[in-house]
């Protein structure tokens, strides 16, 4: 596979900061990308900077009026190969371990294919707190998405966090997401990208 239809959820984590960088280094390996924002993560960071489509929970049903009418989230998820969601908050990923649909990401999420295929791929980089990777529901909803859904976690690495704190918790770093990703999918970076 040498292009893909990679859709980057982006939660409200203070490693949304990295979403300029992680959707630029997708594009040199070829990859299409659409980003959907959760409503706080554009706290982090100027989606008007990135060159890319970007989706937000109000647009899900501008286009829709009556039966028939394109659904954002269906179409999303049929223009979709793979879901990348980088960062992925611990608000979010409680939501998305049972199964709730409250917004664009959650409910694209819970319309995904399952299980994950080769041809339909879920990728997930927790960011949070060290003591909330650390509780013990975490370690929960990760099973939960990891072997009920076939998820592929891309565990977060110990560092300080922007809030002092010395832990584990904080996001893989963009060139290790994109290498996890790339690999599992065979996808070879693009010349002169």
């Amino acid at each position: 596979m040498n292009e893909s239809h990679l859709l980057l959820g982006v939660t409200a984590s203070v490693a949304a900061i990295k979403t300029p960088e992680l959707v630029n280094e997708l594009g040199k390996f070829g990859h299409e990308v659409r980003v959907i924002v959760t409503e706080n993560a554009v706290r982090f960071f100027d989606p008007e900077k990135l060159s890319v489509p970007i989706y937000h929970d109000v647009d899900e049903w501008s286009s829709w009026s009556a039966r028939g009418d394109p659904v954002l989230h269906i179409e999303l998820r049929n223009w979709a190969n793979v879901l990348l969601l980088a960062p992925l908050s611990a608000n979010t990923m409680a939501k998305l371990a049972y199964g709730c649909a409250d917004n664009l990401l959650t409910t694209l999420s819970r319309s995904w294919w399952f299980p994950n295929t080769p041809e339909k791929q879920v990728f997930f980089a927790p960011a949070m707190n060290t003591k909330m990777w650390q509780h013990p529901f975490t370690s929960e909803q990760v099973d939960r998405l990891t072997r009920k859904l076939g998820w592929i976690c891309i565990p977060p690495v110990c560092k300080t966090l922007m809030c002092g704190e010395h832990g584990i918790g904080a996001m893989a770093e963009v060139h290790n997401i994109c290498t996890i990703v790339n690999k599992t999918l065979k996808v070879e970076r693009v010349q002169n990208a």
